[in-house]
């Protein structure tokens, strides 16, 4: 199992969490798209890591077009000797139409274009000869010599998929190399639904199942050294469930235990912006379901018994606070990496 770890805030402060992050062991940086640009945060720490694999997870597609993005990853690529694992997400209507002013499509058949273009857009870097692509939603079809960047060393870059519904889940397995599974997912909905899809679109593709990504294994984990540190982050997590639940489109995940209702509701009262309100609905018992919960001692057990043979990596980002949490926690990150993956399992 691999061990991966968020690189929060600004720009200014990668160089140094790169390199401290990297002496303990972690095998990813992760860089998600929330208030920060992920591929300008991505390219210092490629010039400040020698092994880490470096991932967004995920950084949104569609506001960008295919041939931008793909310039970006090509230097990531590039300037990490290959280190770039591309996570994409979609985002949904009201945040691309309301923030992003990005005209709605349907996602799916837009997210394989985009897909398609991008490594059309590679293979005419690297080869020389001009790949056209024309979609529906995208094209490529013109190239200028002063404009190609040239080839480089490591021109195959994986691209995996964010997906809570296995529609996209397919898509991950067949157009991309995996999936990055979302935190508002549960055990139940990953084994019935998600993992599934992402194994029928692999078998569509001809992709063995060893080469496949399940990254995060869905849900998410709430840890700390204390237990009172445990409660805080349970508590956060409880937001987020809430939050995501108010979202339409990811019902199919609270319908699979029977919850419509509360899904109903939550979508209800996001629309008052009645945020505690709909956080005192969340019941420990449902959230149970979307957290795994222990103290850094228990962590490495109850991560086993929840992701063995399901995700390809785990993220784990604990606050360390002296010198003596750093022995703890490069122990914690070895004993993780014991945990067999979804390619041990199925490859």
């Amino acid at each position: 199992m691999q061990v991966s770890i968020s690189l929060p805030g600004p720009l200014v402060e990668i160089p140094e969490f790169t390199k401290r992050i990297e002496d303990l062991g972690y095998d990813m940086h992760v860089f998600n798209e929330t208030s920060f640009d992920p591929f300008t945060r991505m390219a210092v720490s490629a010039l400040h890591s020698e092994n880490a694999t470096l991932t967004t997870a995920v950084a949104l597609a569609f506001p960008r077009s295919p041939y931008v993005l793909a310039q970006m990853a090509w230097e990531i690529q590039r300037a990490s000797k290959g280190r770039l694992l591309l996570g994409l997400g979609t985002q949904v209507k009201g945040h691309m139409e309301r923030r992003f002013s990005i005209p709605w499509a349907p996602p799916g058949p837009r997210m394989r274009e985009y897909v398609e273009c991008l490594r059309a857009i590679w293979k005419t870097w690297q080869t020389g000869e001009i790949n056209m692509y024309e979609g529906e939603y995208y094209q490529f079809q013109r190239m200028n010599p002063t404009s190609d960047p040239g080839p480089i060393d490591h021109p195959e870059i994986p691209i995996l998929l964010s997906a809570v519904n296995p529609w996209m889940a397919r898509l991950s397995g067949e157009a991309g190399q995996g999936i990055v599974m979302h935190g508002f997912s549960t055990p139940q909905y990953t084994s019935e639904v998600i993992i599934p899809a992402v194994i029928e679109g692999a078998n569509r593709a001809g992709r063995s199942l060893k080469d496949i990504y399940i990254r995060g294994g869905g849900g998410f984990i709430a840890t700390g050294k204390t237990e009172e540190e445990v409660h805080k982050v349970r508590e956060w997590v409880r937001t987020r469930v809430a939050y995501y639940g108010s979202t339409r489109s990811y019902h199919k995940v609270l319908a699979t235990h029977g919850w419509d209702d509360l899904g109903a509701e939550l979508h209800r009262l996001s629309m008052n912006y009645s945020w505690d309100e709909m956080t005192a609905l969340i019941t420990d018992d449902i959230l149970d379901e979307f957290v795994v919960s222990g103290t850094w001692d228990e962590l490495p057990a109850v991560l086993r018994d929840r992701y063995s043979g399901i995700a390809t990596d785990i993220s784990f980002a604990p606050d360390i606070q002296n010198i003596d949490d750093v022995e703890q926690i490069a122990e914690v990150i070895a004993e993780i990496k014991e945990i067999p993956t979804f390619a041990d399992v199925n490859g």
